[in-house]
């Protein structure tokens, strides 16, 4: 099937999109609704999320573009296409700062090229005062509001979230930049701030108290992403494309995308969304991949996961409050705000009762690309090495149903393990034992995608280790101080594998006793 679809990665333009008919999924309705909700909106999405582009449809709109527009939603929505003055600035490019001063430079610079429009005093030596007066001569000279256009506003702090002195020197320059926002409310007819993170209004920006968060709005949860329907219907013609190359049905590709791309839920009440960027990104390539990943897991959030003692095991199912995971960055106590923020922890469901969420890992490319990203820093080896040697014989010996070799693999695999520091002090502390080789299980099995959980709960108590595969379920019991034989009557006493028995499924039963010099698999025994 020959595919002529252009697709627009890497392409944030919403003039450009249109002008050289790049594919366009239409978000120009709930666009359009956001802008009459109130003059200063925030929205905060996970990085690749189309972000940018709503931004500069956002930039279009309201310089009055109607040519761009044809065809699309808005259209029966919009009577007037005023055109305003808008000033339209991408932080993306302020990141990686060293100092303040450095990071104000910048601010400058990036303002710079708006000054042959909205003009430049020589007084205005500081970001936010050549913000202002931008704002006031445009506003003056043009006799109109202006719209302001603010994306990635936090990339400047996201590098220094874990430093102590830097953090709030950079803040207070970013606060001296927005101050302007505020002072010139009644000069400005829509300001639209984007992001990542939530930081307070309190610390960043503190004198605007009218912003409106729509990031876990339900109305506009589907204004970034692609929703199921517009997947099944606007993209039918790619997944049967797709499916054509991996030699299966349609209805099997959507399945397969649907678990690689899908399940990102940004409030209580809303429909799932695909990541944009890889979905397209998979359609232009022609396989599917982890595309999110591709520049790697971003440091800010390893380091935040290591400063908190992150449990990457629970995140399959966390129950949390919506100020527990929404709170403002710099007032989180663990590392779950950023983990939700970010786009490695999305709503899976939600109690009204109760008033509590239950989050968990989005879908298959997130939990490969995190865990890929923690093995190096939890273990000290490469994911590469990882998933090119071990992990691939481990994964045929599963696929073939022998436990056997593949506890032989896990054996020579953990023997060879350096530990980076910390774990290495771990595993010198005799009850986080069991707990670190549950952790490093678990790594390693969803860094294959296999779907594992620890710690799982059930009548008889809390089993070690699951894994699911799709003929077997596998349940585990670890012993330090004990034996393989003890595991496995543990197992059997307690009746840790009776859940599993009404499934249709194998169920095999192992005991594992480590051996603490080694530091790895010493005796076990199978039961099926």
């Amino acid at each position: 099937m020959e595919n002529t679809r252009k697709y627009p990665v890497g392409i944030q333009t919403f003039s450009r999109i249109r002008k050289e008919d790049y594919l366009y999924i239409d978000k120009t309705d709930l666009m359009w609704k956001m802008t009459k909700l109130s003059p200063f909106v925030f929205l905060s999405r996970p990085r690749r999320f189309g972000k940018s582009l709503l931004t500069t449809t956002l930039v279009s709109y309201f310089s009055g573009q109607k040519e761009l527009f044809e065809g699309l939603k808005i259209m029966e929505l919009e009577q007037e296409w005023e055109h305003y003055p808008v000033i339209h600035v991408d932080l993306s490019l302020a990141k990686g700062q060293e100092t303040a001063d450095s990071l104000r430079n910048t601010l400058l610079l990036l303002l710079k090229p708006l000054t042959a429009e909205f003009g430049y005093d020589s007084d205005e030596l500081l970001p936010g005062q050549m913000l202002k007066g931008m704002i006031q001569r445009a506003y003056e000279q043009t006799g109109k509001q202006v719209v302001v256009v603010i994306d990635e506003y936090d990339a400047p702090l996201l590098d220094v979230l874990h430093e102590e002195q830097r953090l709030p020197e950079f803040r207070r320059v970013m606060q001296e930049f927005y101050q302007p926002l505020k002072a010139s409310e009644a000069m400005i007819k829509f300001c639209f701030i984007t992001g990542i993170t939530k930081f307070s209004q309190l610390s960043i920006f503190s004198t605007i108290n009218n912003l409106t968060n729509i990031s876990m709005q339900p109305e506009f949860a589907a204004i970034c992403g692609i929703t199921e329907e517009e997947f099944a219907t606007e993209m039918a013609a790619d997944i049967a494309m797709l499916a054509e190359r991996y030699n299966c049905s349609p209805d099997e590709m959507h399945i397969k995308l649907k678990k690689q791309y899908d399940g990102y839920r940004f409030s209580e009440n809303s429909t799932d969304v695909y990541n944009p960027f890889s979905l397209l990104k998979c359609f232009m390539q022609k396989k599917i991949a982890n595309y999110w990943f591709e520049s790697g897991t971003p440091s800010f959030l390893l380091r935040q996961m290591q400063k908190f003692h992150t449990d990457v095991t629970t995140m399959d199912f966390i129950e949390a409050s919506a100020t527990s995971f929404d709170r403002p960055t710099e007032a989180m106590e663990d590392a779950l705000p950023l983990l939700y923020q970010s786009g490695y922890l999305t709503i899976k469901d939600y109690d009204q009762k109760s008033d509590t969420y239950v989050l968990a890992i989005p879908n298959n490319e997130v939990r490969t690309g995190l865990v890929s990203g923690l093995i190096p820093t939890y273990t000290g080896l490469s994911s590469v090495k990882i998933q090119d040697g071990f992990a691939l014989k481990l994964w045929r010996a599963l696929d073939k149903d022998d436990i056997e070799a593949a506890l032989n693999e896990l054996k020579a695999f953990l023997a060879s393990i350096p530990y980076v520091e910390g774990f290495q002090q771990k595993l010198k502390d005799e009850k986080n034992y069991e707990g670190f080789y549950e952790y490093t299980f678990w790594l390693i099995f969803n860094m294959m995608n296999v779907f594992a959980q620890t710690q799982v709960k059930c009548a008889g108590g809390r089993i070690d280790f699951v894994i699911r595969m799709p003929e077997t379920t596998y349940v585990f019991e670890m012993k330090v101080n004990g034996t393989a034989q003890e595991a496995m009557d543990q197992i059997n006493g307690k009746g840790y594998a009776l859940p599993y028995y009404t499934e249709g499924k194998s169920v095999v039963k192992i005991g594992i006793q480590f051996d603490r010099e080694k530091m790895t698999i010493g005796d076990y025994l199978i039961e099926r």
